[in-house]
């Protein structure tokens, strides 16, 4: 598949914080013990009700992975490339596939069922990520309708804003909530279920849509200017919100966004080791329901990185990346 072209747009990136020049975080991220899962990139992880950990790897394999034993299963293979992956009331495995759309596996992967393939009209190009409320309506996110997964790079550089986050109601209806978002990825509730947050990873932020109380309907920015680019989210405890933070704010490509086109076009012809490139880091950050930091963790990613998702349980947090052949975890330390 070639290279797609790219439609630069302009724009003037929020003017990065020290915290975004720093390669670890002050105390680092605790040492990571791995999972091996035998294939490449569990992007996701979800924690099922016995601490069995899921995830979906790049072959398109769900996978079940028992912590304690080491004994890793197939759960089902879904055709395309899962992503998000969400455990659901009944104990089922809500799956963004970024090929086949929003998928809903039976636990014991006896049954595959498509849950949505298109909004308002509009084909689900890169299904991302979800969060599954209390009464059963799925939010996911749409990361762009300008360019498939292969090719996510391009939507960070073209810089158009085409993702959007949606809602599929227990009845099975899909509307569009938010939309014209910067590759729209992660996806989580507020603990008191008040709102749903989204990230932005070509906008360094995390917006919210209000869902209940006098703002229901509105939106806001729950957390701007972030010194990394945001991934997947995930909802913690006491509600806290979790980031997942792959690589930190690019300086070239901040100053190529506020240059005429040609400069971000002429990059992306380029060969791909030329073009700015992520660096590697393990990184994870969490946020309140105000947006104020209240855990930030980040290692030199020597061992482990460009971490895309994470799922705290009992006091660990479960790491998973788009491109290692693991899962990693580490004790949460204790807050002060």
């Amino acid at each position: 598949m070639g290279r797609p072209g790219i439609q630069p747009v302009v724009w003037s990136p929020p003017v990065p914080t020290p915290r975004a020049r720093q390669r670890t975080s002050v105390p680092p991220m605790p040492a990571l013990s791995l999972l091996p899962v035998g294939a490449e990139g569990p992007e996701d992880v979800a924690v099922e009700h016995d601490g069995a950990v899921v995830t979906g790897t790049a072959d398109g394999r769900l996978l079940r992975l028992h912590p304690d034993s080491g004994h890793t299963e197939v759960i089902a293979e879904t055709g395309g490339r899962p992503l998000g992956i969400e455990v659901d009331g009944e104990g089922g495995l809500i799956v963004c596939d970024a090929r086949r759309g929003l998928l809903r596996v039976d636990p014991t992967g006896a049954r595959l069922e498509t849950l949505a393939t298109d909004a308002a009209g509009e084909s689900l190009l890169v299904c991302n990520n979800a969060a599954v409320a209390g009464d059963g309506a799925i939010y996911f996110t749409d990361s762009s309708a300008r360019f498939p997964l292969d090719h996510w790079k391009a939507d960070l550089m073209e810089h158009s804003g085409t993702g959007r986050l949606l809602r599929r109601s227990p009845s099975g209806e899909t509307s569009v909530l938010l939309e014209e978002l910067q590759f729209a990825n992660g996806v989580a509730l507020s603990g008191d279920g008040a709102f749903v947050a989204v990230a932005e990873t070509g906008g360094y932020r995390i917006r919210r849509v209000w869902l209940s109380g006098s703002r229901a309907g509105q939106d806001d920015v729950l957390i701007d200017n972030l010194p990394g680019l945001p991934d997947n989210l995930s909802t913690g405890t006491d509600g806290r919100i979790w980031v997942a933070l792959p690589a930190p704010r690019n300086p070239l490509l901040d100053w190529l966004h506020t240059k005429p086109p040609v400069l971000r076009r002429a990059t992306w012809a380029l060969p791909g080791p030329l073009q700015p490139e992520p660096k590697r880091t393990a990184w994870v950050m969490a946020v309140d329901a105000e947006g104020n930091v209240v855990h930030d963790l980040q290692g030199t990613g020597e061992r482990y990185h460009m971490v895309t998702g994470m799922r705290e349980h009992k006091g660990r947090l479960y790491l998973g990346s788009l491109t290692e052949w693991a899962v990693a975890w580490f004790e949460l330390p204790e807050q002060e």
